[in-house]
Order: structure tokens, then sequence, then C-alpha cells
């Protein structure tokens, strides 16, 4: 177990905590006795887990942050380190897989998920590592996809600004691992069980799932809390998930 867990858990801070992965995480640790505060741009749409959280009897606050804005997470950070506690962990998990023909792909477009993908998770990640490098401890854990490790076609914007974080979660770690911070990247390959996969690929979701070919969040994020609790002699820096069916 890391340091951080030998003592009172801290926060566990989840930046784009939906429905699915990023909720299933902040349960996670919250079981764990870790206090889960849980960002995405709308705070309302945040309520049905922070109500599920406080029904196993963990302690859950809702933040509505664009983190795309350098102030909002600035006063994001502070806010939570004063009121909630020292972040222990970290887990930034905003989506942007957006297809595109590159033929017909906007520079708005192409720009905001970088911004979304890649930018935000420099603006989180520096911002709480300036803390936990005073603690000498803590975690930082990327969520990574498909497209970190290979560009598909219609995906060149996504692809782009997946590589780009997973380059990123590199020079942190080999900055940050000597100074006691933990950095990860999570490579999930495979479709995971959520909505959007059930609504829009409803033949393949139901081909797969039976079989145990469909990532289930609360599966993922077990193994998000199996980094965290590491020890420092034997991290982990890349994990890639994907059920056994999937190709790759």
């Amino acid at each position: 177990m890391p340091e951080s867990t030998s003592k009172q858990p801290g926060v566990v801070l989840v930046i784009g905590a939906g429905d699915a992965t990023g909720g299933a995480i902040a349960q996670r640790f919250a079981r764990e006795g870790y206090t889960a505060c849980v960002v995405r741009r709308d705070a309302e749409k945040l309520q049905p887990l922070v109500a599920a959280i406080e029904a196993e009897g963990g302690r859950a606050y809702a933040f509505g942050v664009d983190a795309r804005r350098e102030e909002q997470v600035v006063e994001l950070i502070e806010t939570i380190e004063r009121d909630q506690g020292p972040i222990e962990v970290m887990v930034f998990n905003i989506g942007a897989n957006v297809p595109s023909s590159i033929l017909d792909e906007t520079a708005r477009k192409y720009f905001k998920i970088w911004e979304m993908a890649c930018f935000s998770a420099f603006l989180c990640g520096r911002e709480v590592a300036r803390r936990m490098v005073t603690r000498e401890r803590g975690t930082l854990l990327f969520t990574g996809a498909t497209a970190s490790l290979r560009g598909g076609a219609y995906f060149g914007a996504f692809a782009g600004a997946k590589h780009a974080l997973r380059a990123l979660a590199q020079s942190m770690a080999r900055e940050l691992g000597p100074r006691g911070v933990h950095v990860a990247h999570v490579v999930v390959d495979g479709s995971i069980d959520t909505a959007f996969i059930r609504d829009n690929f409803p033949d393949d979701y139901a081909r797969k799932k039976p079989l145990d070919g469909v990532l289930k969040p609360e599966h993922i994020a077990d193994n998000y809390w199996h980094l965290h609790c590491q020890p420092r002699d034997a991290w982990t820096h890349e994990l890639d998930l994907r059920p056994y069916m999937e190709k790759w």
C-alpha cells in the first residue's frame, strides 16, 4: 500500500466523472474511505453519482468546471485542498471521441478535441502535482484509449490528442516519480459497457456482452485502485486493459 493509504484517506479527484468509468472509479475509491470530488462541466449531472456514493456511506462533492479553462482549474484545486482535504489521487478521465473524416474536420473541432483530451489534462495535472510534490506522495492516473497507440481512419483529431496525452503522462512520470508521485497511463482498448455503446452499436453489444467481450466500468475501476496501491519499488506506468476477445 502507498504511504498515503496507511493514514486517514484523503481526496480522490475524478475529472470527467461520467455515468460509467469515471463514476465507477469515484465509487471504488469512496468505498475505501476516500472523499470523492467529482467533476464535469454540468454539476447537476453528477447528483445521481453523489447520491449513490452517499447511500453507501461515503463522502462525495460535485463540481461544475470546464477543465479547459485555467482559472477554473486553479480555483477548483485550491477549493478542494482548502475545504475537502489533500488530494491523494487524481484521475483524468475526460473523453473526446468524436469521429470525422480528415477531409471534413474543422479547425475549431480539432482544437477543441485537443483541449479536452490533452490540454485540460496538463492544467489539472500541473495544479495537483504542485501540491503532491510538497507532500512527496500522490497518484496521478490518466485514461488513454486505443487511439493512444495508433491512429485510425476518421479519428485524426482524437488520436492526435490521445497520443499527446500519453506523451504528457510519460514526461510527468519521469519528472515526478523521483519526487514520490506515481504517474500512470491506462490504455482502455475495447468497448466499455455504457449507454453510448448500447445505443449506437446494439448488434455488436448484444453479441459481445454475454461473452464478457465488453469492459465493465467496475472492473476498470478495480485496476485504477490497484495502481494506486502499488508499492513504489514496483510501480506500473502503463497498463492496458482489454477484453480477452478483443483484437489488438
